[in-house]
């Protein structure tokens, strides 16, 4: 692993403890649970993966996949077909669970 990301993944882990330590909420949720006679270990863990895009001039990689419409409304509104960006990635991933993909060009 390069150093530039071994510097930006010590960053993000300090911007995530800063953020935890800085919140009132947990602050307040963790003194009730203590003056409710009890001690707190809080342990997080967090899975964060890194994927190193191949960036080419012509072709990034990706497919756009239209999303086939859904009739119906959800609480977020009406649903409406909509395009999706795959990576290489997205598409093996697909295949091994054995969904396949009809492609609208």
């Amino acid at each position: 692993m390069d150093d530039k990301l071994k510097q930006l993944m010590q960053e993000l882990g300090n911007a995530i403890n800063e953020a935890l330590s800085d919140s009132e909420r947990i602050a307040e949720a963790i003194g009730d649970i203590r003056q409710s006679g009890y001690d707190v270990f809080l342990v997080l863990e967090a899975t964060i993966g890194f994927n190193k895009r191949e960036e080419t001039d012509e072709d990034d990689g990706s497919d756009t996949v239209t999303a086939a419409p859904d009739s119906g409304e959800s609480k977020r509104g009406p649903k409406n077909p909509g395009k999706i960006k795959l990576t290489n990635q997205d598409q093996k991933f697909l295949r091994a669970l054995k969904i396949s993909i009809d492609d609208e060009s």
